[in-house]
C-alpha cells in the first residue's frame, strides 16, 4: 500500500513539472513560428545559373579567335530586394571561337555568288565594371541560339489607347527603361546602314556582329557582393496583396516553341526584379510563377505563323506559400526577325515583313525580264533569267550561251522559288528561349498554403 502511494506521488510530481517545463518553454518559440520579430541579414550573392543580359555596345568585324569585345548589362541584377547589378554595366569579352563553315552550305553560297558566308561565332565575357569602378571576374556560358537583335513588344492596346491605365503606364515605364539602355550602344546611322548593306551584297565581304546584339550569360560561378541587413518590417510585408496593376519582371525558366510546345504544358517563370509598393517589398526577386499553355497553333503552310498564349496562376513565395493571381502577358523581348506582336489578352503570334512584297517583286520582275516576256530587252534575258535562279552559276552560264530556253527554266525557277518563300511556305513560329524577358501584370488574388509548408514565416 505505501509502495502504491509511493509511485502515485512521484508521477503527479514529474507531470507538475512537464507542466511548468512546458509553460517556460512555449513563449520562447512561439514568437518564431508566427513572425520575424528581428531584423534579417541576406547575403547579396548571385547563384550560378542566373541570366545576364549583356548588348555589344559596338559594331565588331570578326578578325580573329581572341578578338576583345565590350559590352553593357542590359537588364538589372537584384537579389531579394537588394540591386546589385545596374543597368548599363560595362563588360569586356572576347571572340572565343570561329567554327569554319560547312561545305554544303559554302557551295550553296557560291551559287548564289557569296564566297564569304557568314561563320557561326563563340563568344565570351571575362569582367564586369561596375559604376563605382569595381572590376568583377565573370564566369558565365552564353546560352545557344543568343546573339540576336531583340525588341521588347508590349500589347496593341498600349499602342492605341490615348488614356492608359496603371499597367499599360508601366509598361511604357519598362519600355522606356529599355530604350534608355540602348543608348548606351552605339547605334549605326543611315548612311552607314546603306554602306553595310550594299557591302553585304558583294561576292567577297566581311563579317560583323552588329552593335546591339543581345546575349544571353548564365553564370557559372556565383557572384558575391557581400550582405545586408533587412528590417522586420520589409520582411512582414512579403506577400501582401499589390494594388491591380501591378507589374513585375520575369525570366522564363521553360522554353516554349509553338512548333512543339503542347496546350497544358506547364510554364514556370522567376521575378528579376523585386515587386516594391509605396516603399513595401510585396515579391522579392527570385519568387517563382506558375502557369499554364492555354493556347497554341504551329505555322503551317500557306505562310500561316504560330500563335502562343500563356498565363500564370500561381505565385511561390519564398517560405513555399503558394498564391492564385489573375496575371495577364503585358511585354516580352523577341528576336527582331520574328517580328512578334502581343494582342490585348497576352497572346503572342508572328507577323510577317512587309518587305516581303517588294522581295517578291522584284523576283518576279526579273523573271518576266528573264524569260522573253518583254521584246526589247534582247540578250539580256537569259542573264537576268539566269541572275533570279542561281545568282552567279546562272548568270554565267546565260551570258555565255544565251539560251531564252535557259532563260525561261531559271526565271520560272527563281520567280516561284521567292513566291513560294514568301506566301505558299511553311509560316515562321514563335519561338521563346529559356531566359526570356517578360513584363506581367497582376490583379486580385487569394493565399493557397502549399501543402507541407509553413506558411508562418515570409521567406
Amino acid at each position: 500500500m505505501m509502495s502504491g502511494r509511493i509511485f502515485s506521488a512521484l508521477l503527479s510530481a514529474i507531470a507538475i513539472t512537464s507542466h511548468a517545463f512546458a509553460q517556460t518553454v512555449t513563449p520562447v518559440l512561439q514568437p518564431s513560428l508566427q513572425q520575424p520579430s528581428e531584423a534579417r541579414v541576406v547575403a547579396l550573392t548571385v547563384p550560378d545559373g542566373t541570366p545576364l543580359q549583356i548588348a555589344l555596345d559596338k559594331e565588331a568585324r570578326v578578325r580573329k579567335v581572341g578578338q576583345p569585345i565590350t559590352g553593357r548589362v542590359m537588364q538589372p541584377v537584384y537579389v531579394f530586394d537588394h540591386l546589385v547589378i545596374p543597368i548599363g554595366t560595362a563588360t569586356t569579352g572576347r571572340i572565343s571561337a570561329i567554327d569554319p563553315v560547312p561545305g554544303r552550305v559554302l557551295a550553296l553560297s557560291a551559287l548564289n555568288a557569296d564566297f564569304t558566308p557568314s561563320h557561326k561565332l563563340s563568344v565570351t565575357f571575362d569582367e564586369l565594371i561596375l559604376p563605382d569602378g569595381r572590376h568583377v571576374d565573370l564566369h558565365a556560358t552564353i546560352v545557344p541560339g543568343s546573339g540576336q537583335v531583340i525588341r521588347l513588344v508590349s500589347a496593341d492596346e498600349h499602342k492605341k489607347n490615348a488614356v492608359k491605365d496603371a499597367a499599360a503606364q508601366k509598361i511604357d515605364q519598362a519600355r522606356a527603361q529599355w530604350n534608355s539602355a540602348m543608348k548606351q550602344v552605339e547605334s549605326p546611322g543611315k548612311m552607314h546602314l546603306v554602306t553595310r548593306y550594299a557591302v553585304a551584297r558583294l561576292p567577297v565581304h566581311p563579317q560583323y556582329i552588329d552593335a546591339g546584339t543581345l546575349y544571353t550569360a548564365e553564370l557559372s560561378q556565383p557572384l558575391d557582393f557581400g550582405s545586408e541587413s533587412v528590417s522586420s518590417d520589409i520582411l512582414s510585408s512579403i506577400g501582401t496583396t499589390p494594388p491591380p496593376g501591378s507589374l513585375v519582371h520575369a525570366v522564363l525558366l521553360t522554353p516554349l516553341n509553338s512548333a512543339t510546345t503542347l496546350k497544358s504544358t506547364d510554364v514556370e517563370a522567376e521575378l528579376s526584379q523585386p515587386l516594391i509598393d509605396q516603399g513595401h517589398l510585396i515579391l522579392p526577386a527570385g519568387t517563382h510563377l506558375r502557369g499554364t499553355v492555354l493556347q497554341v497553333r504551329p505555322a503551317r503552310h500557306l505562310h500561316r505563323n504560330g500563335q502562343l498564349r500563356i498565363t500564370f496562376r500561381e505565385v511561390v513565395l519564398p517560405n513555399g506559400t503558394v498564391q492564385t493571381v489573375d496575371t495577364r502577358l503585358q511585354g516580352i523581348q523577341s528576336d527582331s526577325a520574328d517580328n512578334a506582336q502581343l494582342d490585348s489578352e497576352g497572346g503572342t503570334k508572328s507577323t510577317d515583313s512587309k518587305t516581303r512584297y517588294l522581295s517578291t517583286g522584284a523576283s518576279v520582275g526579273l523573271a518576266l525580264i528573264g524569260s522573253g516576256g518583254r521584246d526589247d530587252v534582247g540578250d539580256a534575258a537569259p542573264a537576268a533569267g539566269g541572275a533570279v535562279g542561281f545568282k552567279l552559276i546562272g548568270l554565267v552560264v546565260g551570258l555565255t550561251f544565251r539560251s531564252h530556253t535557259y532563260g525561261i527554266l531559271m526565271s520560272a525557277y527563281g520567280g516561284g522559288r521567292s513566291i513560294y518563300s514568301n506566301f505558299l511556305g511553311m509560316g515562321r513560329n514563335i519561338v521563346f528561349p529559356k531566359d526570356t524577358v517578360m513584363e506581367i501584370g497582376f490583379g486580385n488574388r487569394t493565399s493557397l498554403p502549399m501543402p507541407g509548408a509553413s506558411a508562418g514565416a515570409p521567406w
